[in-house]
């Protein structure tokens, strides 16, 4: 099967947001405590680095993550008043922020529609077929171009959430997945007549039909589980 159309994109969109229309990607365990001590780059700087170390000790690479917050907090304080900037360059000229930081900031902080390509919406983004790409980058502009509007604002939390929880790395839940019937993926996890039943369900009549044509019956059924059955003998694809 080849590239997605537009109509699938929108049916997979419509899929992920049906299963969380108002989709909360959420926070680490460090930041309540940290936010409730220090919610300012002024108050981050009073606090130092050393206290600042033991507060996000929970999180991967927190010693230099330690150092590039105190260094951002004082940026923030001296040049933009306090103020986290709603510009992606002025973000990425941060210490520690890339291109995806960015992204989330612009688009959980100030609603812009951007989409962070963190290894979630990689995976789901090439396993799915929705939006390959050899890079992150490519992975983001190829979601940027295909995503309908009224689903960018929200498109990075269901796919991130969707990769998290159903569409795994080692082995994805594929029997519980909502876009199955649509997803290009060749090598899908359990029963083929589950996944067959399920994208069934959730199917709208004709979506997947070619124009001017309609299956029915057991052809039809047979027609999709073949379409949608593992293929044997093959690895798995990222």
């Amino acid at each position: 099967m080849g590239a997605f159309s537009k109509r699938e994109v929108r049916e997979f969109y419509r899929r992920l947001a049906a299963t969380r229309p108002i989709p909360q990607t959420g926070v680490n365990k460090a930041t309540p405590a940290l936010f409730a001590l220090a919610d300012t780059p002024e108050k981050m700087l009073a606090l130092g680095e050393e206290r600042l170390t033991e507060l996000i000790r929970t999180i991967g690479l927190f010693r230099t993550k330690a150092k590039n917050l105190m260094a951002l907090s004082r940026i923030l304080a001296e040049q933009y008043g306090g103020e986290v900037p709603c510009d992606r360059a002025a973000l990425e000229t941060l210490p520690g922020v890339g291109r995806k930081t960015a992204n989330v900031v612009l688009n959980v902080a100030f609603g812009e529609p951007t989409i962070a390509v963190d290894t979630h919406i990689f995976r789901v983004a090439n396993r799915t077929g929705l939006a390959p790409g050899k890079t992150p980058l490519a992975v983001e502009l190829a979601l940027e171009a295909c995503t309908p509007v009224e689903h960018k604002r929200y498109a990075h939390h269901w796919l991130i959430l969707h990769g998290r929880y159903v569409c795994k790395a080692r082995k994805p839940e594929c029997p519980d997945c909502v876009v199955a019937g649509l997803c290009r993926y060749g090598a899908k996890t359990g029963p083929a007549e589950v996944i067959a039943a399920r994208a069934a369900v959730s199917e709208p009549v004709g979506l997947a039909d070619p124009p001017g044509a309609r299956r029915t019956g057991r052809r039809a059924r047979s027609a999709e589980q073949t379409r949608i059955s593992p293929r044997r003998g093959r690895s798995p694809r990222p």
